[in-house]
């Protein structure tokens, strides 16, 4: 099937769009907001819990100062796989040298029996448990877990160093007081799980942490209202730290379906953001609400529209990135900038619980 693509600049506004189409056979049966299937905050039966209607205006903070920058470090920067954990039945923070050592051997067990780790010729496996101090929004929120894999190659001389092959965390930043508190003594809830590694560990890690802890693990895609929540609170920031661009890519359902990516200028972006606001008062300013998230997404696809006459409302929003972040429908996330990392994972908190059967 023949590819497609297209660049447009618009003399007008600082606008680009490129179009590429796929071979691949796809088709969507409704229009974005809500998908097909199941996605975080609207899996039908599955929780009560309220879906946030709106959310703080985000703010830059210097998150550094309360946790250890080193750290931080470990966390931005880099893409993570999302999934949700439901809450981890006597799980110790206080532990985690003892798990470092259980989990160590599961792995090396799980290898020698031939369930498929495969990152390299190596001689075993070391894991390192530590907790991330001060991350944590409230008191009712446990604080994060950070877990590193690291593989000790077979021909390597004593000073080399181990080799990072796999990490993950999880976390629990502002989650619902009323489900924490409503939680047995024994559970700890961390139910955001980001992962960066070989799937083969990641699947090892999950088999691990359902054994020892009667947990169970989900994939947590992001849908297209997560993405425009996003996509409006970076866009918000631009008057702090610059976004540099924000970038939107849309899968039309097309034959053979087409992915229309769409870059707009910093400014012209915060300009719109800015004229979708509510109310000039303090507390509309403090507040981003959902029918204003609403209104920017519609903006973008108006003008949109204006230029190259193509109905981006028809297909399903993918992908939303600027300087200080991106995320992908299939739960790939990156945080570029700490300063806005806690309103990055609020709202992914909030998605994890809402996803997680009660």
């Amino acid at each position: 099937m023949e590819e497609r693509s297209s660049g447009v600049k618009t003399p007008l506004k600082n606008v680009t769009a490129q179009a590429q189409r796929r071979s691949k056979g796809y088709g969507l049966s409704r229009r974005s907001g809500i998908d097909p299937t199941s996605y975080i905050g609207y899996t039908p039966g599955l929780t009560s819990r309220r879906i946030t209607t709106s959310r703080r205006t985000p703010k830059p903070r210097k998150i550094t100062e309360r946790v250890d920058p080193e750290q931080i470090a470990l966390l931005v920067k880099k893409e993570w796989q999302l999934s949700y954990v439901t809450p981890l039945h006597q799980f110790r923070h206080t532990q985690i040298k003892s798990y470092s050592r259980q989990l160590s051997a599961f792995i090396v067990s799980e290898k020698q029996q031939g369930m498929g780790v495969e990152v390299g010729a190596e001689a075993g496996f070391k894991v390192t448990f530590s907790v991330i101090l001060g991350v944590a929004e409230t008191d009712e929120d446990a604080e994060t877990v950070l877990i590193q894999v690291h593989s000790k190659p077979a021909f390597v001389g004593k000073d080399d160093a181990d080799k990072l092959v796999w990490s993950g965390w999880l976390t629990c930043v502002s989650g619902d007081l009323e489900y924490l508190r409503s939680l047995p003594d024994d559970f700890v809830c961390l139910p955001l799980f980001c992962t960066s590694g070989a799937e083969a560990l990641t699947t090892l890690v999950k088999s691990w942490f359902q054994r020892t802890f009667d947990c169970c693990f989900g994939s947590l895609c992001i849908n297209s209202t997560n993405l425009q929540w996003l996509a409006a609170l970076w866009t918000g920031c631009h008057s702090d730290t610059s976004i540099q661009y924000l970038k939107l890519v849309w899968t039309l359902p097309a034959q053979p379906p087409m992915d229309v990516t769409y870059t707009v200028h910093p400014q012209d972006a915060y300009e719109l953001w800015s004229s979708v606001r509510q109310g000039e008062d303090s507390v509309s300013q403090d507040n981003i609400y959902v029918e204003e998230v609403t209104r920017f997404a519609k903006g973008l696809e108006s003008n949109f529209y204006r230029h190259f006459r193509i109905d981006l409302s028809a297909g399903r929003l993918m992908q939303v990135a600027t300087a200080l972040g991106s995320a992908r429908h299939s739960g790939r996330i990156k945080i570029s900038s700490s300063g806005y990392m806690t309103t990055i994972l609020i709202l992914l908190t909030e998605c994890a619980l809402l996803k997680m059967p009660l």
